[in-house]
């Protein structure tokens, strides 16, 4: 019979705990990061200033946030999830009562020394939520309709918040990293079934309100919608970004032009370099090769949180890891698919390469959580 060794279960303690952080993962982020100080040195013609210096202090500070979040004992994150939920939502209404607005959405809260976007906290704070809520609730009732509607009112109050600010592309990834979460707790695929079939008719309802009075969404968006679907109907205008997105792509070839050889940065024709369109930069200037490098990087991430969610047996921990895992892959799948042409521009950073500070500090931070269900996870089985 197999029995947990009560001297063997005990978490590490002290000094003990680096011993047993995941090291492969803190070495892959760095070397993602480090694409993203390259790139940005890149596009600002040689220099570190203005974007490259501050999201190496930015890079720096998290991996402390991370440092302390993973020797944390994950007991005390579980502890303190609806805390955190509530505190997001708290950001969130402050954000439509007196956030920043910039580039025509209203989605920061100045504190100063950072411009913060409660979305990007909100996004965590969702798969946390769910995770404390299936490790709570008996797995026998996890596809009933009264235990499924609870997570989904769960999701759906920071979604709604969220999309009017507006900011599609993050309400999405809210509810995508939540369905992941309740995907991995056993929740009938029924239900993902009937999600699918409410989606294709809420799509079908968009498209059917434009120009009506009850229109769904915003004219920009029905914008970034055409140009997805052909950006050669307004080149000059709506359709400038993803042509000028393609043909960086395309110009780099297998090799690439060469570091800071990249013309459409360098001449910037390529709008939002630093940020939304970073991956185009690296295409042209790294080619296919250094594209791959860095989708590899990305796939080497996702598998060791997936290796870490394997050999975790408290519930909470693995589902947590499962859903930030989740969340970092829609981040840059959605990225990579919007800059070639593949989704509609609904400004998604390339996490941990695009300039920003709030998403890089609540990534990192993120990543402490899965360390922290890493290093304190339950040990010791013994036959």
């Amino acid at each position: 019979m197999t029995i947990l060794d009560p001297t063997l279960n005990q978490p590490p303690h002290g000094w003990r705990k680096v011993l047993h952080v995941n090291w492969a993962l803190v070495l892959l982020i760095t070397a993602v990061a480090s694409f993203g100080f390259l790139m940005l040195y890149s596009v600002a013609g040689g220099s570190y200033d203005p974007w490259a210096s501050k999201q190496m202090e930015r890079f720096a500070a998290g991996m402390v946030i991370m440092f302390v979040v993973g020797f944390t004992p994950i007991g005390f994150w579980k502890a303190v999830t609806p805390l955190v939920y509530l505190g997001g939502l708290a950001l969130l209404v402050g954000v439509y009562l007196f956030g920043h607005t910039g580039m025509g959405a209203q989605r920061w809260i100045n504190l100063g020394f950072i411009m913060l976007q409660p979305s990007e906290v909100m996004k965590i704070a969702v798969v946390m939520v769910l995770a404390q809520y299936y490790d709570w609730l008996d797995p026998a009732k996890v596809s009933r309709p009264l235990w499924v509607f609870v997570p989904l009112m769960l999701m759906a109050v920071p979604f709604a918040l969220v999309i009017i600010q507006p900011d599609l592309g993050t309400s999405l990834l809210i509810l995508l990293s939540g369905a992941v979460v309740m995907f991995l707790a056993g929740v009938s695929l029924w239900y993902f079934g009937a999600a699918l079939f409410s989606g294709v008719a809420l799509v079908t309802a968009v498209f059917l309100s434009r120009g009506t009075s009850w229109q769904l969404i915003k004219d920009y968006q029905f914008r970034r919608i055409d140009t997805f679907l052909n950006p050669e109907l307004d080149p000059l205008g709506a359709g400038y970004h993803i042509m000028q997105s393609k043909i960086a792509l395309g110009s780099g070839g297998v090799s690439g032009r060469g570091f800071m050889q990249g013309t459409q940065s360098r001449l910037n024709f390529l709008p939002e370099k630093q940020t939304d369109f970073i991956f185009t930069t690296l295409a042209e200037e790294f080619g296919y090769v250094g594209s791959t490098i860095l989708l590899v990087l990305y796939a080497l991430i996702i598998i060791f949180c997936i290796a870490s969610i394997l050999k975790n047996r408290d519930r909470y921990g693995a589902l947590l890891t499962g859903g930030i895992a989740a969340t970092f892959f829609f981040f840059f799948a959605v990225n990579m698919a919007m800059v070639m042409g593949l989704a509609p521009v609904v400004g998604v950073p390339l996490p941990l390469v695009s300039y920003g500070g709030s998403a890089m500090l609540v990534l990192l931070g993120a990543f402490g959580l899965i360390q922290s269900a890493h290093i304190h996870r339950p040990r010791g089985i013994v036959n």
